[in-house]
C-alpha cells in the first residue's frame, strides 16, 4: 500500500477527516483536482458562531473579511425577524488555506492538482487511478462535492433526496457603502422556490447576492436575474457592478443516504451535510473513525458504521427537522408566509435553548400561544407539489 487512506476531496469535511485521522496515527493522502488551495474560490464563505461551535474549533481572524451581528429573516411582504449571533463572512480562500496547513502540520500528504478517474477495489484496498499515475490504499474518504462522481463510480447514493438539492447562484457585488451593514438578510418567498435569496455584505463597496431554489432544475440564473432586479429596488440603487459570479449547491434539505460501505466512507457535501462548520464535524468524526479502522485492521462497514451512528446522534434530528421546515415552505403561497412570519415579528427569540428538536417544540408553543390561526400553514406540508 502507498498508504493507509486516501481522502478525495479537500473540501473542510475532507481536509478535517485527513488532519483528524492522521493525527491518531494513520498514513493519510489528500487529492484534490484543484491547482491549489482555493482556486477557484468556493461559493460558501459564511457562517454563524454558533454552528461552528459544533467543531470544537476557534473562530480564526485571520480568515474573517467581517463579523457581523445575526441575520433578518424577510417575508415577501417585508416583515422580518431579526436571529442574533455571531457570525462572520470568510475570506474563503484564506481559510482553505488555514485548515490545509493544519492537516500538513499533522502529517497529511497534500497533493494538489490530482484528479482521481477510477477508484478499484484490489486485494482488501483499493486502487486509485489518477491523472498522475496509480495510488493502492486501505481505506478510501470521498469528499468531492456535492455532484460526487467518485461515490457514483462506486455504487453509491450517499445522497437521500437529490431533488431536493437547493441549486445556486451566487455573485459578488460593488455599489456605494453595500458592504457596511451589520446583519446578513435572507429574503424567503416563491422568488426563491424552497429556499432562498441572500444578501451579505462583506466591508466596504462589497457584497454577496446569492439564490438558492430547490426542484427547478440546477440553472436558476433567470431566478438570480429576477432577484438582483429586485434587490436593486428594494436599496434603491440604480446599478451594481457585477464582479464575478459562482455557481454550486446546498443539500440542507436532501439528507444523508448511503455515507459508509466496506472501505469507504463519504463525508461533507458530498454526503448532504450542509454547511461548512456542520461538514467539518462531519470531518472530524469521520477521520476519527477511520483512524480506529486503520489501528485495529478492520475497515469493514460494521466498524465504519459507527461514523454514521455518531452523526446521527448529532444531527439526524436537526436536519430533518429542517428538511420538514423546507419542504412546508416550498409548498406556502407568499400570503401564508406572510401570516406565519407575523407571529415571529418583534419577538425576542434569545429565550430559544436546548436541542433543536427543544427549540422547535418552543417555537410551536409560542405560535400556537400568540396565533393559533396561523398554524394552518403547516398543512402545506401535505400538499402534493
Amino acid at each position: 500500500m502507498d498508504t493507509d487512506i486516501i481522502v478525495i476531496g479537500a473540501s473542510p469535511a475532507g481536509v478535517m477527516a485527513a488532519r483528524n485521522a492522521s493525527s491518531k496515527g494513520s498514513k493519510v493522502i489528500l487529492l484534490d483536482k484543484k491547482e491549489a488551495s482555493g482556486v477557484p474560490t468556493h461559493p460558501a464563505n459564511t457562517f454563524f458562531k454558533g454552528m461552528f461551535d459544533r467543531t470544537g474549533e476557534e473562530v480564526d481572524p485571520s480568515y474573517i473579511l467581517k463579523y457581523l451581528k445575526g441575520a433578518y429573516i424577510i417575508a415577501p411582504s417585508g416583515r422580518n425577524v431579526l436571529f442574533e449571533g455571531e457570525a462572520y463572512f470568510l475570506d474563503r480562500k484564506k481559510f482553505d488555506e488555514f485548515y490545509i496547513r493544519q492537516a500538513q502540520a499533522a502529517g497529511v500528504d497534500v497533493r494538489f492538482g490530482i484528479e482521481v478517474l477510477n477508484v478499484l477495489r484490489n486485494d482488501g484496498g483499493f486502487i486509485l487511478s489518477t491523472s498522475k499515475g496509480k495510488l493502492k490504499c486501505k481505506l478510501v474518504i470521498v469528499s468531492d462535492g456535492i455532484n460526487s462522481r467518485i461515490a457514483a463510480l462506486l455504487g453509491m447514493k450517499p445522497i437521500k433526496y437529490t431533488e431536493d438539492i437547493a441549486w445556486s447562484l451566487e455573485a459578488e457585488i460593488e455599489a456605494e457603502g453595500i458592504g457596511e451593514p451589520e446583519f446578513f438578510e435572507y429574503y424567503v418567498g416563491n422568488h426563491a422556490p424552497g429556499w432562498k435569496s441572500t444578501y451579505s455584505p462583506c466591508g466596504g463597496n462589497r457584497a454577496t447576492l446569492g439564490m438558492y431554489a430547490r426542484r427547478q432544475g440546477k440553472d436558476v440564473s433567470d431566478l438570480f436575474d429576477s432577484w438582483l432586479e429586485k434587490f436593486k429596488s428594494l436599496k434603491g440603487l440604480d446599478e451594481v457592478k457585477i464582479i464575478n459570479k459562482s455557481v454550486g449547491g446546498d443539500p440542507i434539505a436532501a439528507i444523508p443516504g448511503d455515507i459508509v460501505e466496506d472501505g469507504v466512507m463519504v463525508v461533507g457535501g458530498s454526503a448532504a451535510q450542509s454547511g461548512i462548520g456542520y461538514g467539518m464535524h462531519a470531518g472530524q468524526i469521520c477521520g476519527d473513525v477511520a483512524a480506529e479502522a486503520i489501528i485495529k485492521a478492520n475497515t469493514s462497514s460494521a466498524l465504519l458504521d459507527s461514523y454514521r451512528k455518531l452523526w446521527n446522534k448529532a444531527y439526524r434530528t436537526e436536519y430533518y427537522l429542517g428538511r420538514f421546515a423546507l419542504e412546508t415552505l416550498r409548498k406556502m403561497t407568499d400570503k401564508e408566509i406572510d401570516e406565519m412570519m407575523k407571529v415571529f415579528e418583534g419577538e425576542d427569540l434569545k429565550f430559544l435553548n436546548g436541542s433543536p428538536f427543544n427549540q422547535a417544540v418552543q417555537i410551536a408553543k409560542m405560535i400556537l400561544k400568540k396565533n393559533p390561526s396561523s398554524i394552518i400553514s403547516y398543512r402545506a406540508v401535505f400538499r402534493k407539489k
